[in-house]
């Protein structure tokens, strides 16, 4: 099953680093005009720097306006990617309301903020296009230290539900990838150590955590046609995670 993403027009948050910049090279080395959207400038011009083609996009998501702002001038595209995520790693009894502001903020408000622009624009286009948002294995299965963060990709599975339920007539799709630990810079930082890993570990049927590939891979196929009766769904990249 050959799919291509050549001719199509890609908005991808969090492309500085992990899974969005990842994607951002694969879509951009098929073909695709690719919006690459990132807070950091250094990231930004690395990613350029290897890929001319990209169109890239330098705002913080946070805030409200100046993510309007800044994609006001960008055009109709085919797929939306929502990629961009934070995590603090607390205990409950130790969580700030700007830990809670700060998850939320970029993890959902962010997510929603994005999302209601460009599928007006869509919309105004007849474009039958796609979002994916991506979420977490989390939304489903508590994490020690992540309750917020658990919370936050909760609300993105269910704010992906309503997205498809009320976008549907418009023949656009709406789903969210969940998966388990990816060994991204964050994945990394907040699972190195065993005593917090192996219990997580202990419990995923195939034994190991995600690698970025298999994140994207399910990325590409269920944001194109191949998928083009998907819609509403949560995809699990956990290895057999959740099913415990």
């Amino acid at each position: 099953m050959e799919i291509s993403y050549k001719g199509k027009k890609v908005l991808v948050t969090g492309a500085g680093r992990g899974i969005g910049r990842d994607l951002v090279v694969t879509l951009a080395k098929q073909g695709a005009t690719v919006y690459a959207l990132t807070k950091t400038a250094e990231l930004l011009q690395q990613l350029q720097k290897e890929l001319p083609s990209i169109r890239p996009v330098l705002v913080d998501l946070t805030n409200w306006e100046e993510t309007k702002a800044a994609l006001e001038n960008i055009e109709a595209v085919d797929h939306v990617v929502n990629n961009a995520g934070v995590a603090v790693s607390k205990p409950l009894l130790e969580t700030t309301g700007d830990d809670f502001d700060w998850i939320f903020g970029v993890n959902v408000k962010a997510l929603l903020n994005v999302t209601q622009v460009m599928v007006k624009k869509m919309i105004a286009a007849g474009i039958q296009g796609s979002v994916i948002n991506v979420s977490s294995v989390s939304a489903q299965k508590t994490a020690p230290g992540l309750s917020v963060y658990c919370a936050s990709k909760a609300a993105v599975d269910m704010l992906t539900k309503s997205m498809a339920n009320e976008w549907g007539q418009h023949k656009i799709r709406v789903n969210s990838v969940n998966p388990t630990i990816v060994w991204t810079d964050m994945g990394k930082q907040l699972w190195t150590d065993p005593a917090k890993s192996e219990p997580i570990l202990s419990r995923i049927p195939l034994g190991r955590f995600a690698n970025i590939d298999e994140v994207i891979n399910a990325i590409l196929f269920i944001m194109s046609d191949k998928a083009s009766m998907t819609t509403g769904e949560t995809f699990l990249i956990d290895g057999g995670y959740a099913a415990r």
